[in-house]
Parts: C-alpha cells; structure tokens; sequence
C-alpha cells in the first residue's frame, strides 16, 4: 500500500486509540480465583510473580512494587547517597521518574536530549555531570536500549550508582542481554500503557542478593516480615524494623494478572516489532515524518513509536494531533520537557535549566503515534493515512 495524501478526516470506521490495554482471559480468571482465595494482598502469588518475572527478563532476583516511580524512589534511596547528592536524569522523561529523585531526597540534574535517540548521550551526561552528580537514572526512551556502563563511565558516576528506568525497557537487549539482566537496579512498570500491563505495579531487577532483600523490607516499612509472613500458619507475629521503608508493595491480585499476561508477553512483543515495521515502511516517504530510530545490532522494546514532525511537514505538531483525533485516531507526546514544568523550574532554578535546547528543539516535533499489540493492518494504514493527509498542502 502507498500512503496518499487524500483526505481522511471525518472518513467512518472505529475508532483507533492510542492505546488499548488488554487482559487475557487467563488473566481475568486468576484475577477471579484470588479474590475467591481470602487472601488478595501480597503473598504467595506475588512471590510466584517474582520469580517467574526474574526468569523472562534473566535476572536473580525481582522485587515486586507499587509502581515504577516508587521502585526509582526504593533504588535511589538504597545507594545511601548524602542528601541533596546529584543525580543525572533526562529532562526528556516522565515527571514521575524525576519526583522519585526528589522523595529519595536528591537533587536532580538535567541532561539535554541526544537528537537521534530522543534519551541521552555520553557527551550529554559529561556535560551535565559537571554541575556535580554522585548517580545516574538511566532511561530506555520509547524502548530503545542504552548502554549503562558507557553512560557511567562518561559521567564519571561508579556503575553501582546507576538506576535503571526500565519502564519503556521490557524486551530490549543490550549486547545481546535482556535490558535488566545483569544490573544493580533496573525498575519496570506494569501501568496499563506498557508492555507487560496489569493495570498498576512494578518491579526492580538485581544481580545483587542484599540489595533485592533490603528492597522486600523497604517496600513494607522497612518490616522484616510481610502480613503473608507474619499471619500464615508457620509464621510469626513477630518482626523488626532496622532501616528505613514506605508503603509499596504489591498485591496478589496484580501477580495473578501477571503470571497470567507473562505468558503473551513473547508474542506482544513480535507483535509490536511489526507494527514498528509496519509503520516505518509506509511512513518512510512521507515527507517531513522522521522515523525512531533503531539500535545497530539490538532489540528495541517499542513502547512508543515517536515520530517527528518536522518543518517540512507544513502542518506543526499540535495541529496534527488536532487532525488525526478529527480522523478518529489517538495520538500522544512524550514527553513535554522537565525543565518546562513550573514545579521543576521552580525548585532548580535557571541554572538547572540551562542548556537544554536540544529538547527544547524537539519537543515541539515528537508525536507518538498508536502502538499496542491489538492494532490491525487496516489499522496501521488508516493512522498512517491520516498523518499523510495532515500535510499542508
């Protein structure tokens, strides 16, 4: 099929939405059988969960969380850094990402956007590393692997300080190895937009058997042992409280979801590469759309496929979003910059958000089209349609 530039707005179908979270009838049943059991908060299911995540990523160890921003907040918190310690982030990423810094009591510091990845460079995180930093969030944008040692070893920060914000990350490699095999901390989330959707949740992966075992007693208060541990028959009432925790366990409810979407996730994930596929070779001579970009010899995960709108287009960005919701398909953008947030601006003030204009040059262009594994052929070309049609004329 050739992508035309005739009129699509208005034209009748179902609607496309950005995205559309799926709950596998297994899912649904194992969500039934443990609000049948007594017992829906985290427990044995979640343990169950744990090991069965830790083995489709290739890790030792996962600890189940609330969410991925609470696992950011978990990993940071455990590097046991003095307060008010840099730590380098992507103004380029999801506000949440960069409030986990902050509750770990941190300072974020802003790294500029690399052109072609949309995440960031090792000349980006050098440059910023010299406003001081003792850490590192390292983000796989969209999905697309980075290179954390690389990163590390550019920014000067010791790769024990690195954290991973895997959220986009689910199904990448790096040099051949799932993103978050081999790590100190890598954190995923299960939001319902993801690669692996349950509806809330996340998780850290670690090589480090300390670390995962400070990271159970941090998500329940810092308590030696859970409810599971402490009201099942060969428990005990008793525990201890010996560092600091928070409030960010998981529950057997979302593990059950879990086990059970697992068991697509392969297939999801083939799925979306060819939805990525699909989108590349009918958008490639379109005018003014630049491509995402792929890893040389990796796998990308394809959470988002971001797409840029360029001059060239003769149509900006947010009059394209208008255009393609008027032909009955969703549209998002990812993200708007750190630094353009009042809040942030606030708290770093103008030197922290200084030189950051490759992210202020792209912000206005990046447009994440529809991406999930429900998405049709038909659907694919009417999206791609309806983005040809936008053009000026």
């Amino acid at each position: 099929m050739t992508v035309s530039s005739r009129e699509t707005a208005g034209t009748t179908g179902r609607e496309i939405p950005f995205c559309r979270t799926v709950i596998t009838a297994d899912a649904q049943q194992a969500a039934q059988r443990i609000l049948a059991s007594g017992w829906v908060t985290m427990g044995a299911e979640s343990v169950a969960f744990e090991e069965e995540f830790a083995a489709w990523v290739g890790a030792r160890h996962a600890v189940a969380v609330s969410s991925c921003t609470a696992a950011i907040q978990m990993a940071l918190t455990a590097l046991g850094l003095p307060p008010g310690s840099g730590v380098l982030t992507p103004t380029l990423t999801f506000c949440g990402a960069v409030q986990a810094i902050v509750h770990a009591g941190l300072r974020p510091v802003l790294v500029d956007a690399d052109e072609h990845t949309l995440a960031v460079s090792p000349e980006g995180v050098a440059a910023a590393a010299r406003r001081g930093a003792s850490a590192m969030v390292v983000q796989h944008m969209a999905g697309y692997p980075l290179d954390s040692a690389e990163l590390a070893a550019a920014a000067g920060i010791p790769p024990e300080n690195i954290v991973e914000d895997a959220a986009h990350g689910l199904g990448a490699t790096l040099r051949g190895r799932p993103v978050g095999s081999d790590t100190n901390a890598a954190c995923f989330s299960f939001y319902a937009t993801k690669n692996l959707p349950i509806g809330e949740g996340g998780a850290i992966t670690t090589s480090d058997s300390a670390l995962a075992e400070r990271m159970r007693r941090m998500r329940l208060h810092g308590m030696s042992g859970d409810a599971w541990r402490r009201y099942h028959k060969s428990g005990s009432w008793r525990y201890t409280v010996e560092s600091s925790g928070l409030k960010a366990n998981f529950t057997d409810i979302q593990a059950a979801i879990g086990r059970a979407q697992l068991r697509s996730l392969s297939h999801w994930q083939d799925r979306r590469a060819a939805i990525a596929a699909r989108y590349d070779a009918l958008l490639a001579s379109v005018p003014g759309i630049g491509l995402p970009p792929r890893p040389a010899r990796d796998r990308h995960a394809w959470h988002l496929y971001i797409v840029r709108v360029r001059d060239e287009f003769g149509t900006p960005r947010d009059a394209v979003v208008e255009a393609l919701s008027g032909a009955g398909v969703g549209t998002s953008v990812h993200f708007i910059p750190v630094h353009h947030q009042p809040y942030f601006r606030d708290l770093l003030g103008p030197d922290g958000c200084a030189g950051l204009a490759a992210a202020d040059a792209l912000f206005p262009q990046l447009l994440s089209l529809p991406l999930h594994p429900g998405l049709t052929d038909p659907d694919i070309e009417r999206v791609c349609e309806a983005l040809a049609a936008a053009a000026a004329r």
